[in-house]
């Protein structure tokens, strides 16, 4: 605890967090996701190039059996085979980023995951709980288990690390 990570992508230039929690634990009470960082790169989010393969910041095991694109988004990498995001641009018109996290929630997320906690969990974890109409929404209309019942909704709820596998 206490390490400073330095960040130098696209995105941000010379960015510094420390990490001041124990990777994966100490979260807001409030915050119970299902699903850690990695386990959500293996199961194929964010059409396989959230991070546009410039990741060096986070841990290389997260990456061991991620399904990352290539060439470009790749809906076929996601674990419902389906896109299921908005465009970046999209996000930004929505005052949904922020500078800290220039990618947006799921940047966040790994960050937070990884320990490093700041003024902006509170709103993400508000975003994060929001998401439970999306849950609900599947519960309701969907067979327990029905995995090709409301794919697309589906793959949100796991961009979210919320497991929808188990609904």
């Amino acid at each position: 605890m206490g390490k400073r990570i330095v960040v130098n992508d696209s995105f941000q230039r010379g960015y510094v967090y420390a990490l001041t929690a124990p990777a994966g634990k100490a979260f807001d009470p409030e915050f119970r996701p299902e699903l850690s960082p990695r386990e959500m790169l293996a199961l194929g989010v964010f059409d396989g190039d959230y991070f546009g393969g410039e990741h060096d910041e986070f841990p290389a095991a997260w990456f061991t059996n991620a399904r990352l694109a290539v060439h470009g988004p790749d809906p076929g990498l996601n674990c419902f085979g389906v896109h299921a995001s908005q465009p970046l641009e999209v996000w930004e018109a929505k005052g949904w980023i922020r500078a800290q996290d220039p990618r947006g929630w799921f940047q966040w997320y790994c960050r937070y995951w990884r320990g490093r906690r700041s003024e902006d969990d509170a709103r993400q974890i508000r975003r994060w709980k929001a998401m439970t109409r999306h849950v609900a929404q599947v519960k309701k209309n969907c067979k327990k288990g029905d995995l090709s019942c409301r794919r697309k909704q589906r793959q949100a709820l796991l961009h979210w690390a919320i497991d929808s596998r188990k609904l």
